[in-house]
């Protein structure tokens, strides 16, 4: 069982019962009662902080006057009209001169007080006490709704331990979807789940990186003894190991083959092995039908990053596994819709009988590779059909292949070379080439449906691969570079900072609970390094991927899958480019990956990003979707104003998180929430 945290003390909160992100009724009342609230506020505020004029005021000439013998007498009872009168006038005329001379030094002291304190400091003692103002009325509310109000979310039933909502095949079929469309992508008001997804009855934590590469336990992953043993690609051959464990790592000649065939590839480019493809301007693949990942798990010890995509599956997914292995991978596909990346986005995109026909819609397919690729870039292609013995023995396969040959030249495509069933192709980095063909530049689609036109003819991100700095210089792009991009170097630079400062402040406020560099559970032996159970890491609002950035230089064994909104600035294409991983996404709709995904979720701004769409979707509609994809015993990362960082902050309960509240000192009106997912586990039937 995890560790709990203790739950901190509360922040600001500016709604009452609700718990979506927008309440434009509440909001509104809100904005009136704290404009009456800062009116009497600045009354009292002023009359604290400038005591001198109570001073002054306690030391008025006295009302009365003094009889000759001492005692003192009522000045309006004692002589004649006329003496009365008189000090009546005098009266006046005294008090007159201290309102005057009271004016003039309330007016110098504030001056003085203004010179020698900033504006902000005043701003930020007054936002100090509006907030625990605040706070204070939002515990009242809370206490006043009762227990209906943090009611705990219901855990799902068993046969939603591998659910992924929007990918429902058996639906599909239903509603008349054939010919692979089956498992495109569909989301809709149903999709969503209002329950947490509970974890295999024997579900075990994963083994640290780098361990849990070439080992995962069988039971994390939906799989039978017949698809572990079955044929497939290159890269699913894997063996059991006991009864519990998958290992990927084997004397045989098929793991020998990964590396082999990798060397291969780089031989058939022009390179002495695959640890040059970084010199080559290779560092970002796309692998479609990656199998197991294997392929990926062996180039990421040359600082290569390969993406993993491949259809829904439910039972022995490729996908799954290749997560569960600590390696970039999501659900994606070729049937009828655009991948939700950018033109020019991947230096090589990898197809090792990956089951698509490439020489089917008429070429379509090829399109929307051309579309993803750099200029520049390779396309690597292993199938039979490839394999010049077997098509000259079988005219159909012959047929297949001249036309996938044909079409791809007249893409402007080199054959680089073709050994055995490989065949190896690069992109042109003329633009030329593609005149006759009809262009159509949506930079960055989101499932639309494939296009039979060329993209990325026209952005100004049209750089060949060999042009751009070679990894890790890609991430750290110049001020011409960021200009493409809209973007000033003193904008990056001011987010690198940033971040780099919040990954220490992370590491150092989380390591002695959760965490550190060289972690330990009771009853575990110490790791040596590079082992830190933190791989999987989503970044839910990535701005400029400056999280990833930070990361890495920081030295930590991650890779993070860096998410833009669809309802903010779409800064993918940058991410791309400096060498990472990202896509879009709506966080309105479910992320194409299984549960039990990520190690740590991070969001800075996505509440407030997501507050301004007017009720697409509520916070707990976010926040069980984040539950869904984190492990057990995984971590959430929430930045954002105090305001929607407290409405947040019941929510956690319901979810069963251990949560707590810190204040960021940079930042008088921002928040962390902090929480942890306890491994709860579900009882054996």
């Amino acid at each position: 069982m995890s560790r709990p945290l203790h739950r901190g003390v509360s922040g600001m909160q500016i709604s009452g019962s609700s718990n979506d992100f927008w309440d434009s009724q509440v909001q509104v009342q809100t904005d009136k009662e704290d404009l009456d609230r800062n009116r009497s506020s600045n009354q009292s505020y002023l009359s604290l902080r400038f005591p001198l004029r109570l001073h002054f005021l306690d030391n008025s000439p006295s009302k009365y006057g003094v009889t000759e013998n001492g005692f003192a007498s009522d000045p309006f009872s004692v002589g004649t009209p006329r003496s009365r009168h008189k000090l009546t006038m005098l009266f006046l005329k005294l008090s007159l001169v201290v309102i005057v001379i009271l004016a003039l030094t309330g007016s110098f002291w504030w001056t003085v007080l203004i010179s020698t304190s900033t504006r902000a400091h005043i701003l930020h003692g007054y936002r100090r006490l509006q907030e625990q103002l605040v706070s204070d009325l939002w515990d009242v509310g809370e206490l006043s709704l009762g227990p209906s109000r943090l009611k705990e979310i219901e855990f799902c039933p068993e046969e939603s331990e591998n659910y992924v909502p929007c990918f429902n095949v058996s639906e599909n079929l239903a509603l008349g979807y054939s010919g692979g469309n089956e498992y495109d992508r569909l989301c809709g008001h149903g999709s969503r789940q209002s329950c947490l997804v509970l974890p295999p009855v024997n579900y075990k934590i994963p083994l640290r990186w780098p361990t849990g590469r070439d080992v995962i336990w069988v039971a994390n992953v939906k799989i039978t003894g017949q698809e572990v043993f079955s044929s497939g690609s290159l890269t699913k051959r894997m063996m059991m190991l006991e009864e519990e464990q998958i290992s990927f790592r084997s004397a045989s000649l098929m793991f020998d083959g990964v590396e082999d065939y990798s060397h291969q590839i780089a031989e058939m480019i022009g390179l002495r092995n695959e640890s040059n493809f970084i010199q080559a301007g290779v560092r970002t693949m796309l692998d479609v039908g990656c199998g197991y990942g294997s392929f990926g798990a062996h180039l990421f010890s040359k600082q290569l990053l390969t993406m993993c995509i491949a259809n829904y599956e439910s039972s022995g997914s490729q996908v799954q596994l290749t997560l569960e292995r600590g390696l970039p991978a999501m659900i994606g596909s070729f049937n009828s819709k655009q991948l939700p990346y950018p033109s020019l986005s991947f230096d090589m995109l990898h197809c090792a009988r990956c089951g698509i026909d490439w020489d089917k819609k008429d070429g379509i397919f090829l399109i929307e590779v051309d579309r993803v690729l750099k200029p520049g870039g390779y396309f690597v292609w292993t199938s039979p059909l490839t394999n010049v013995q077997s098509f000259l023995r079988n005219k159909e396969k012959q047929k297949r292949w001249n036309f996938v040959r044909d079409f791809v030249e007249s893409l402007c495509w080199e054959l680089m070379s073709q050994q055995d069933e490989t065949v190896v192709w690069k992109k042109t980095s003329k633009k030329s080439c593609y005149n006759s063909r009809k262009g159509q530049d949506v930079e960055s689609p989101y499932y639309r449906p494939l296009q039979n036109c060329i993209g990325g003819t026209h952005s100004r991100r049209w750089v060949p691969i060999e042009e751009r700095a070679t990894w890790p210089s890609r991430s750290n792009l110049n001020k011409n570079k960021l200009a493409l991009y809209g973007l000033h170097s003193e904008e990056l630079n001011e987010d690198t900072a940033n971040y780099k400062t919040a990954v220490w402040n992370y590491w150092s406020l989380l390591s002695p609970l959760i965490f550190s560099d060289h972690p330990k559970r009771p009853g575990d032996e110490d790791p040596s390094p590079p082992y830190n159970m933190l791989r999987n890491v989503l970044d839910m609002n990535a701005h400029y991927g400056g999280l990833n950035a930070a990361l890495l230089e920081a030295g930590k064994s991650v890779w993070v899958m860096n998410v833009v909104p669809t309802s903010g600035p779409n800064y993918l294409p940058l991410i791309l480019d400096r060498g990472y991983v990202g896509v879009l996404h709506d966080w309105c709709e479910s992320f194409p990956t299984y549960p039990r995904t990520y190690d740590m979720v991070h969001a800075d701004g996505l509440l407030s990003l997501e507050s301004s769409q007017h009720e697409r979707c509520s916070m707990l509609d976010l926040f069980t979707e984040i539950d869904r994809l984190l492990r057990p015993e995984g971590w959430v990362i929430i930045r954002d104003t105090a305001p929607l960082i407290e409405l947040a902050r019941p929510l956690t309960t319901r979810l069963k998180w251990d949560a707590r509240v810190i204040e960021i000192e940079s930042n008088s009106n921002g928040r962390l929430l902090i929480c942890q997912k306890p491994f709860f586990k579900r009882q054996a039937s």
